[in-house]
C-alpha cells in the first residue's frame, strides 16, 4: 500500500496507489501538481480583498476556498481524515472546530492586537499561528491559508508582514514549534 505524505495509508483524498491529491486539473505528477498549486494560488491570492475583524474559522475557509478552489473540489472545506507528518500529530478531526474556536476566542479577546507594540505583536502571532497550524484544518493548503490570515491581523492594527524572509527558513521549526522547541533560528 502507497502511503501519502502524512503517512495516513491511502489517503482517500487521493489517486489510488498514490501519494498525489485528487485534483481538478488531473495531474497525477507530485512536480506538476505543486507547481500548479503554488501558482493557481498565488493568481487567487491577489483576489482576497482585506477584511476588518473580527475573523473566524468561517473566515479562513473562505481563504482556503478561494486560494484552492481551481485545484481541489474540497477547497474552504475541513479535511475528514486524521493526519500526521512525521512523529508530529494534527488535530483529530471531532476537534477541529472547537480547538479553532478556542485560538479566534482568544485573539478576539486580545481585541485583535489593536495597540500592541510590535515585539508583543510578534510573539503572539507566533504562539497563535503555530497553534493554528497544529490544528491543520485542511488536507492541504494550510500555510497558504494561514499566512493571509495572519496578514490581516497584522495589517489591521497597523504593521506590515514579508513572508519572504519567512520561507528562507526551514519549514521543519514550524511544527516542531507546536511541540514546544525553539522555532526557526533564521537571519543574523
Amino acid at each position: 500500500m502507497t502511503l501519502d505524505k502524512y503517512g495516513t495509508g491511502q489517503d482517500p483524498y487521493c489517486y489510488p496507489e498514490t501519494h498525489i491529491l485528487r485534483n481538478r486539473l488531473g495531474i497525477q505528477n507530485d512536480a506538476l501538481l505543486a507547481q500548479a498549486e503554488r501558482d493557481l494560488s498565488e493568481i487567487a491570492a491577489s483576489q482576497i480583498d482585506f477584511s476588518l475583524p473580527p475573523y473566524d474559522l468561517a473566515y479562513l475557509k473562505q481563504i482556503h476556498q478561494t486560494l484552492f478552489l481551481d485545484v481541489y473540489d474540497w477547497a474552504g472545506d475541513l479535511r475528514t481524515i486524521d493526519i500526521s507528518k512525521g512523529s508530529t500529530r494534527f488535530c483529530n478531526v471531532s476537534r477541529i472546530e472547537p480547538e479553532a474556536d478556542k485560538i479566534f476566542c482568544a485573539m478576539g479577546q486580545q481585541a485583535w492586537f489593536e495597540d500592541w507594540e510590535r515585539p508583543q505583536l510578534v510573539r503572539a502571532m507566533a504562539v497563535h499561528f503555530g497553534d493554528l497550524n497544529m490544528i491543520h484544518p485542511f488536507r492541504e493548503g494550510n500555510g497558504r491559508a494561514q499566512r493571509i490570515l495572519f496578514e490581516h491581523i497584522i495589517v489591521n492594527v497597523g504593521f506590515e508582514i514579508s513572508w519572504w524572509a519567512v520561507e528562507a527558513c526551514p519549514r521543519r521549526p514550524t511544527i516542531a514549534g507546536g511541540g514546544g522547541g525553539e522555532g526557526p533560528k533564521c537571519g543574523p
